[in-house]
């Protein structure tokens, strides 16, 4: 079989892949197990062109492939829908067609393949993130189970550790219960440690690398933004300009243009949004810098960011934030620069 294409539609255990040859006719379509697909990639001919929709594995895949010196191509799901045959029967082949069809056009954008240090630098945030919300749930769970018996916590971390530590020695609560509080206790003591432990990793992460060390030179960018921006974002040159990148994160409005007329919607909101919360978490403490100082204190920018939330409001000057420094960190990273806030006299000087 002459194949010049794949499409594969991944799966946690059955992957389908849909093979074409170079006319763009299906030479082969089957079904194959995790393991399974090693054995059948190694058949595949050198350079062939292998598309996958990015996901939790395409990553691994990717590596896999380019060891066997295949071409690998990750793109987003929403890039592959309208290839698919049918939008009303949906299923494996269907995808993995459709897959093998949108690789092939010649203006189709691509997901930028991760390193393994990259994920593990990425794991240590999706596991905070989870952490966090585990021990907010947790919070609010031991509230609303404390309020039925009548007895609220107080606001604040120190307050709510202090008032926990009360409940459980309260004599008119039933025994059960405070025995029960006690377990919930640990529970939040342990999740505060792994939070705790996650931070230290980020930060020595941090330390370590030059890119991210540059990064927090941005005011409203963190070590956790700091240490995310590269492990995600890889090459920065695989995006043509800083706005592409904003784009990417879903910080720019969708279009809806027509006929020479240009009308624009709220943001789009696609790509990954764990960037772009921490991107609008970093414009919330840039908009309250700017707003307390002091009005011949400011700078071009936090002028700029004061007139503009005269003008738009409170979130939509967030947005604005996040998406210049969005462009902002972009140009750091993709031209090595260190942040100059003055970068713009020389502009115009060097106009």
């Amino acid at each position: 079989m002459d194949i010049k294409t794949v499409g594969i539609d991944l799966a946690k255990d059955v992957i389908t892949v849909c093979a074409m040859d170079p006319h763009g006719k299906v030479v082969d379509s089957r079904n194959l197990r995790f393991a399974a697909l090693a054995e059948w990639l190694v058949q595949l001919p050198t350079g062939c062109i292998v598309g996958m929709e990015a996901c939790s594995s395409a990553h691994h895949w990717a590596r896999r492939m380019l060891a066997l010196g295949l071409q690998p191509r990750l793109m987003a799901a929403e890039f592959v829908k309208p290839f698919r045959k049918s939008r009303r029967t949906k299923n494996d082949h269907n995808d993995a067609e459709a897959i093998a069809i949108a690789v092939q056009q010649p203006t189709m954008r691509f997901v930028t393949i991760k390193s393994e240090a990259q994920q593990a630098r990425l794991a240590w945030h999706r596991l905070r993130e989870g952490w966090k919300e585990e021990r907010t749930a947790l919070i609010n769970r031991i509230r609303g189970l404390l309020l039925e018996f009548g007895y609220p916590l107080p606001r604040g971390n120190s307050a709510l550790y202090l008032g926990l530590q009360v409940a459980t020695q309260h004599q008119p609560l039933p025994l059960a219960f405070r025995r029960l509080l006690i377990r919930a206790q640990i529970q939040l003591k342990q999740l505060d440690e792994q939070l705790a432990a996650c931070d230290r990793t980020i930060a020595e992460s941090v330390r370590q690398d030059e890119d991210s060390q540059r990064l927090q030179q941005v005011g409203g960018v963190g070590p956790l933004t700091a240490d995310a921006v590269p492990a995600t974002v890889g090459k920065a040159r695989d995006f043509k300009n800083g706005r592409q990148f904003a784009a990417w994160l879903g910080l720019t409005p969708i279009q809806f243009s027509s006929g020479g007329k240009t009308k624009l919607g709220r943001i789009s909101r696609r790509g990954d949004s764990y960037l772009r919360t921490l991107l609008i978490q970093g414009a919330k403490s840039t908009l309250q810098g700017a707003r307390k100082r002091a009005p011949d204190r400011l700078s071009r920018l936090e002028r700029w960011i004061i007139n503009l939330y005269g003008r738009v409001g409170y979130h939509k000057t967030l947005v604005a934030i996040a998406n210049k420094h969005a462009r902002q960190l972009w140009a750091m990273l993709a031209k090595e620069e260190r942040y100059n806030p003055d970068a713009w006299q020389q502009r115009q000087t060097a106009s």
